[in-house]
């Protein structure tokens, strides 16, 4: 089958890109599109050319997988073919519908004009992957909007629409919806009989007018972007364009892109990208099992959980029923997603318009009777088991026949809740991540009776939702907090063995994490995870080491940010963790109650323990089939943990270092701390075997 289509309108030819799922310029389409390029240009009747994108877009960029293999630079390459296109006498106009992105747009530049579908995105989002355009996008571009639009649209790789993209001169002509081949090809006729087009890389190119601009953004983004070198080496090519000629910054630019290319940074975003593919791959569920329609979903609590579920959907466009069993709660609940809408329009990311349909949305309500239409209930009330099933068992006397029954619960038993059921197939875990409109992580959590068609309909309505949606088992924690249980246990180790909160959470974040764990422990609430260590203290070994530090802080009623006091203090109005000597007190305190002999740690010691206490819990995970694959975990510590993407997740970072390394470390940790280090098994073999999480056969 043929990746792309020839017709004839007139005396213009169309090619039409049909590479799905998103016409990625991989090979294959590449030999197609020069092939039918090469037809147009020897027909006497044909006086101009246009190229469109079958499906949703027109394309989506380079086939990721291939990058670093030869098919990604077997000719005829993209250049070759913009290169073609430049020199036609024949005009070549790319229509653009949907988006336009990376290699797409860096072809569409090729191109001697563009018109872009309202609504449809163009950008360079190759720095979100650790590269830079590598196929003449950051040497055109910035010959088309200029070198501070361009530096800004490649350096942050966020893309705009098409309005945006004929204010900036990215594009010649905006069509109206479903109009745009008849505006192509009308516009393709009026320029066909002149004698000269324009091709991009042969515009001159002014300077910056500001002469320091190159200087400021190397600091803006460094300050920004910490530890990922592409962005800093997009705006050296940006800048390339200002010094050297055409082909010269071609040169460099692919240069900069082979060293990104493979780099650690670009390898570990591009694991993240294909994780994100892979995470869709249901093991054990047959392809064929279609979604039940969700046009309507019911949520039951309206707190911060339970409010940001409900923006979710309704900002997705579905209608929603929340519920709450008071209507002080209610009113509360309604007045946090009011806000949060209005903060959104108040920063010009959303239409006043908008915001009030998706409020509109929201049906709020004290009566649990209104969730009889729901096709999807989810609860997001008290963390305790009793609620939890008396709950889920009023709602199986109230929801249709068919209607997903899921639970919000972080940690809690999917299976003993499905037991206050009579429809356990229906029921499943949705646990989203705080804020739930802000994060992007659900892990979808299926139990042990939890059926097919109940599991692939909480998929796709998750993703439908604009989330990520990542499937797990049931056991304490799920995925997420399981292992990140043994992270905060280490951490809390190494204050007791000589480190200070600050000190811990200063080594966390220069190895990337978004924050250390003390600052985010006060800013979720040591209330929280006080609360869950009391229900698992009667199956607690009495005589298992136990760090009492963070409970000594809850004693005193220091809860973390919203009691200004937590492993830090607060100031009056601010979140900057301050150093508490009241603090350090407790940690010599505790240590010397458990007769620990405090020493000096260093921050190697200090990531070691911490990241290698996941890695080896997310073995066990593996290993036991809480996980479908370590990519699935990675996924997860990412957009749940704040874990760096630039390091790919914590299962990827032990592959870069090399599970031989690790399980050493590991196993001498075992030898200096105890059975909390024992390997897990999986670790060990793959270690002894010269293999790797992410192919571990």
């Amino acid at each position: 089958m043929s990746n792309a289509h020839y017709a004839v309108h007139g005396r213009s030819a169309v090619i039409t890109l049909d590479h799905p799922p998103v016409n990625a310029m991989g090979h294959a389409l590449r030999q197609a599109l020069a092939a039918h390029l090469a037809t147009a240009w020897a027909d006497a009747a044909i006086d101009a050319i246009v190229i469109n994108g079958a499906g949703k877009l027109f394309c989506g960029g380079a086939d990721v997988k291939a990058f670093g293999t030869p098919a990604s630079r077997a000719e005829p390459s993209s250049r070759t073919i913009v290169r073609q296109i430049e020199d036609s006498a024949k005009p070549v106009i790319a229509a653009i519908h949907g988006s336009a992105l990376g290699l797409g747009l860096e072809f569409a530049m090729g191109c001697h004009y563009r018109i872009a579908q309202r609504g449809a995105r163009l950008g360079l989002p190759e720095v979100k992957l650790g590269l830079l355009p590598g196929g003449g996008g950051t040497q055109r571009l910035p010959r088309l909007v200029g070198v501070e639009a361009a530096a800004r649209l490649v350096a942050d790789g966020d893309p705009v629409g098409a309005d945006e993209a004929l204010a900036l001169g990215l594009v010649d002509e905006v069509a109206a919806e479903g109009e745009l081949l008849p505006a192509a090809l009308a516009f393709a006729q009026r320029v066909a009989t002149q004698a000269v087009h324009p091709v991009a890389s042969r515009r001159p190119l002014p300077p910056p007018g500001d002469a320091g601009f190159f200087a400021a953004e190397r600091q803006r983004i460094g300050a920004a972007r910490r530890g990922q070198p592409a962005p800093l080496e997009a705006l050296a090519c940006i800048e390339a364009a200002t010094t050297m000629a055409f082909d010269d910054g071609l040169r460099f630019e692919r240069e900069r892109f082979d060293v990104l290319q493979h780099g650690s940074e670009s390898k570990a975003l591009r694991h993240l990208f294909l994780a994100e593919r892979a995470a869709a791959k249901l093991a054990g569920i047959a392809p064929d099992i279609a979604p039940a329609p969700i046009a309507r979903v019911g949520v039951i609590g309206a707190g911060t959980m339970g409010g940001g579920i409900a923006m979710s959907f309704a900002s997705a466009g579905m209608a929603v029923t929340l519920v709450e069993a008071k209507a002080e709660a209610l009113e509360r609940g309604l007045q946090t997603i009011r806000r949060n809408y209005e903060g959104t329009v108040a920063k010009g990311r959303l239409a006043r318009a908008e915001a009030e349909a998706r409020i509109a949305r929201i049906t709020p309500t004290l009566d649990f009777g209104a969730l009889k239409d729901a096709d999807l209930v989810i609860e997001a009330v008290f963390e305790d088991m009793d609620v939890k099933k008396d709950l889920f068992g009023r709602l199986d006397a109230i929801c249709k026949p068919g209607a997903v029954l899921a639970t919000n619960t972080s940690r809690l038993d999917i299976d003993e809740i499905a037991r206050a059921t009579q429809r356990p197939g229906a029921v499943i875990g949705l646990h989203f991540f705080s804020p739930a409109n802000v994060m992007r992580l659900v892990e979808v959590v299926r139990g042990a009776a939890t059926s097919a068609p109940t599991i692939v309909t909480s998929m796709a309505v998750v993703r439908a939702a604009g989330k990520l949606p990542v499937l797990v088992g049931v056991c304490d924690g799920f995925v997420g907090n399981r292992m990140v249980a043994q992270y905060a246990r280490e951490a809390e180790f190494l204050l007791e063995e000589g480190a200070t909160p600050q000190q811990v959470d200063g080594a966390l974040k220069r190895f990337g994490l978004a924050m250390g764990r003390f600052a985010m422990s006060d800013l979720a609430g040591l209330d929280i995870s006080w609360a869950s260590r009391k229900r698992q203290a009667a199956t607690r070994a009495a005589n298992r080491r136990y760090s009492k530090v963070a409970d000594r802080l809850c004693e005193l009623g220091r809860f973390g940010q919203k009691t200004g006091a937590g492993f830090y203090r607060y100031e009056a109005g601010s979140r900057t963790p301050l150093p508490d000597p009241l603090v350090d007190e407790i940690i010599v305190q505790c240590a010397r109650e458990a007769g620990i002999e405090r020493r000096s740690i260093g921050d190697d010691e200090i990531v070691e323990r911490t990241i290698y206490a996941l890695v080896n819990e997310g073995a066990k995970i593996l290993e036991e089939g809480i996980a479908q694959r370590a990519s699935d975990i990675d996924l997860i510590y990412v957009n749940g943990y704040g874990f760096p993407a630039w390091r790919g997740g914590p299962m990827f970072h032990a592959d870069t270092v090399g599970l031989d390394k690790v399980y050493a470390r590991v196993c001498e940790f075992e030898r200096r701390h105890g059975d909390f280090w024992k390997p897990a098994p999986l670790l060990e073999r793959l270690a002894r075997e010269g293999k790797s999480f992410a192919k571990p056969e």
